[in-house]
């Protein structure tokens, strides 16, 4: 994956508008990902679904409570994407409380898909969904890489997390800058 660029993608998000009244003041706007993402530095993680489990009370928040560390280390943004839509990933990060980290709604696991890590998880009942993985994207290519073990064993019940922590990022992201020192 390393060196690859991201896939080409626009996902489908709703964004405030000030001029709709009502409970619902949102519009639809497309997000171009590319071009969102070019010139910038981004971590971007992916995750199953929106309120389970260790999305919700691992990845998801120690993501956002990290997020002056990688800004400290010369990253611009971080992005959560999940194969959920945007309603869905609006709620969660209110319920969640995030303040730093950026959801991304991938409704249709597009943008998934075309990372090579859509994976089927109807024996969860939850259809297709992400393989939980991370990345470090610099002007639109791939320059780190983490995904947790077992994608080829997609009937386990096992949600592994620990290679694509914050903290595992985090601590590649200090080596690196002590090799270009």
């Amino acid at each position: 994956m390393i060196g690859r660029p991201i896939p080409d993608v626009t996902l489908k998000t709703r964004v405030r508008d000030d001029e709709i009244d009502g409970p619902n003041p949102f519009r639809w706007q497309d997000l171009d990902v590319r071009d969102e993402f070019a010139g910038k530095k981004v971590v971007v993680f992916s995750l199953p679904g929106a309120f389970t489990p260790t999305c919700s009370n691992e990845q998801c928040p120690n993501f956002d409570r990290l997020y002056d560390e990688f800004r400290q280390l010369g990253v611009d943004e971080v992005y959560c994407v999940s194969v959920n839509d945007a309603f869905v990933m609006y709620q969660w990060g209110k319920q969640l409380g995030v303040k730093n980290i950026k959801l991304l709604p991938d409704g249709s696991g597009t943008f998934t898909r075309r990372m090579g890590m859509l994976i089927n998880k109807d024996h969860l009942g939850f259809g297709m969904r992400s393989w939980r993985y991370a990345m470090v994207v610099d002007d639109n290519r791939i320059t780190e890489w983490f995904e947790e073990p077992g994608i080829n064993d997609v009937g386990a019940d096992e949600d592994p997390y620990g290679a694509t922590s914050p903290e595992t990022l985090l601590d590649a992201l200090k080596a690196k800058l002590k090799v270009a020192a």
